[in-house]
């Protein structure tokens, strides 16, 4: 377990969607899973209180971020930034025809859920299929972030979880990547 700065509520956290590759030397990678397919790859890394998602196809890479932290990160290829309060949405299609869909979702509960939920989120990341890091904070509360991963045949769902001691937060997003959609026409 590794220390991480105290969190005063929510705001701190950003969702950055970049248009191309991100370097790993930004991040504290403390987990790595990379899966290929025939039409695109994708990767993930989870670190304390933050993922990285990255999906290729044909010409066009997206990578997710999320992060508490975006001091040092690139503004090259830089979509989009959004703040990890409450509940938000975002859909766009990219390049070679990737769809790309992400929903946001915070909360802030009591000692005791927060506890429960932090349990539950650690037996969860036991499952082989889950990436987890666990620390805890300054105040010695447990935290974790958790990011777990399904491949269909032309899409990936990802699911993370970042949970906070220092602020007794959950934050949860789930992105959908696709590649070869079909665009519409008018």
């Amino acid at each position: 377990m590794t220390a991480q700065p105290p969190i005063s509520g929510l705001q701190p956290y950003s969702m950055l969607l970049y248009r191309g590759p991100i370097h790993p030397e930004f991040f504290s990678i403390a987990g790595r899973r990379q899966t290929t397919h025939p039409d695109f790859d994708f990767e993930t890394w989870v670190f304390p209180g933050g993922h990285v998602i990255r999906f290729e196809h044909a010409t066009t890479t997206l990578c997710e971020v999320v992060t508490d932290d975006v001091t040092d990160l690139p503004d090259r290829g830089l979509v989009t930034t959004m703040p990890c309060s409450g509940e938000r949405d975002f859909e766009e299609i990219f390049g070679d025809r990737i769809t790309f869909v992400t929903s946001i979702q915070t909360e802030t509960l009591s000692d005791h859920l927060y506890l429960s939920t932090y349990q539950e989120m650690l037996e969860h990341g036991e499952d082989p299929a889950c990436l987890m890091t666990t620390w805890q904070t300054d105040n010695n509360h447990p935290s974790l972030s958790l990011v777990e991963f399904q491949r269909y045949s032309d899409q990936v769902h990802v699911q993370a979880y970042h949970l906070r001691g220092d602020g007794l937060m959950v934050l949860r997003t789930q992105s959908i990547l696709q590649a070869g959609v079909e665009e519409e026409e008018d």
